[in-house]
């Protein structure tokens, strides 16, 4: 326990509800955790989650799952929060972390794109703080949010082409912008307009896949700070993590399911090209990032940090660098 403040928090984000407002996910023990590794101090961390807090609210009342029931039986129920939370909580009680995310993530990644991927990405954070309540409500998340695309993904490496840029550029687009509240509203519509599935299914998906799909989402967040881009980023960031835990086959099988709704989060996010911003020092970004009271910056500068260190190349902080321009516009 040698970050008491980070263990502080995620102890007591127990107390709170998944959600908040109308459908938005908490940000709370993933920006606390990216905050921690960032090298936020512990009144700083402190500060920001207890500001953070006063918009959450509390956890609903217990439901224990009901005895014999398959697991998958209520996904994408988003009141079956408090179900899950009690089934994962148990069966964290009595197998490991690993085998527990092996039994569930094939079936987790066919509805990745519920909640704009926070299921995903709150599970890779909860998973690499080692905190089993954390990481039983991450999936519990996940599975009350989950949303499979219509139609489903081709399967693994029936495609030709490898590079998914040239894949993304001939997607059939809805009319922009795409109708819808909230991202996995928009992100819904594009992987269902006319052609969208066989034009994704296009893509050779072999195990150099993610890194691509990882750098061609900075390039994207680089060029246009668009906000659906960013979760595509961090959730690029998040399935890294988790995806030594599966055997080979059952790995590309999710990146398959990944790229399906990665392509459609890029269909449905109008973004546009705003011009390169200047290259930063990582201490500039890192330190804007920090002092930030936006749920979203820390979490992007972690990825993106994470993401060079795995992955190598300059892209990484031109994209994080997108939190020091909007800083100096604010």
């Amino acid at each position: 326990a040698d970050h008491p403040a980070l263990l502080t928090w995620l102890d007591s984000n127990a107390g709170f509800d998944a959600e908040y407002g109308d459908g938005l996910s908490s940000h709370l023990p993933m920006a606390a955790m990216a905050l921690h590794r960032l090298g936020a101090p512990p009144q700083r961390l402190h500060a920001w989650a207890e500001a953070y807090a006063q918009r959450l609210q509390p956890t609903p009342p217990a439901q224990e799952w009901p005895a014999g029931e398959a697991w998958a039986a209520h996904l994408g129920r988003r009141d079956a929060w408090p179900l899950y939370r009690s089934l994962f909580t148990q069966w964290l009680h009595h197998e490991g972390a690993g085998d527990v995310l092996q039994a569930v993530l094939p079936r987790l990644m066919d509805g990745c794109t519920g909640a704009a991927f926070h299921g995903l990405i709150r599970t890779a954070y909860a998973a690499q703080a080692a905190h089993r309540q954390e990481l039983a409500d991450a999936l519990a998340h996940w599975a009350a949010t989950w949303l499979a695309l219509d139609p489903p993904p081709a399967a693994a490496g029936h495609g030709r082409e490898n590079d998914p840029a040239k894949v993304l550029r001939r997607l059939p687009l809805p009319p922009m912008p795409v109708s819808g509240r909230l991202i996995v509203d928009r992100v819904a519509v594009a992987a269902a307009w006319p052609g969208f599935g066989d034009a994704a299914a296009q893509l050779c998906v072999d195990e150099k896949t993610l890194e691509r799909l990882a750098r061609g989402a900075a390039e994207m967040y680089a060029a246009s700070g668009n906000f659906t881009v960013l979760h595509m980023l961090t959730s690029a960031h998040a399935l890294r993590v988790l995806l030594p835990v599966l055997e080979p086959q059952a790995a590309l099988t999710a990146v398959q399911a990944y790229w399906r709704a990665y392509a459609a989060a890029w269909a449905a996010s109008s973004a546009r090209d705003r011009g390169t911003v200047a290259l930063q020092p990582w201490a500039r970004i890192v330190a804007t990032a920090i002092a930030a009271d936006d749920d979203h910056s820390a979490k992007l500068v972690d990825s993106c940090r994470e993401q060079q260190r795995a992955y190598g190349g300059d892209v990484w902080r031109r994209a994080a660098g997108r939190v020091v321009q909007a800083a100096q516009q604010a």
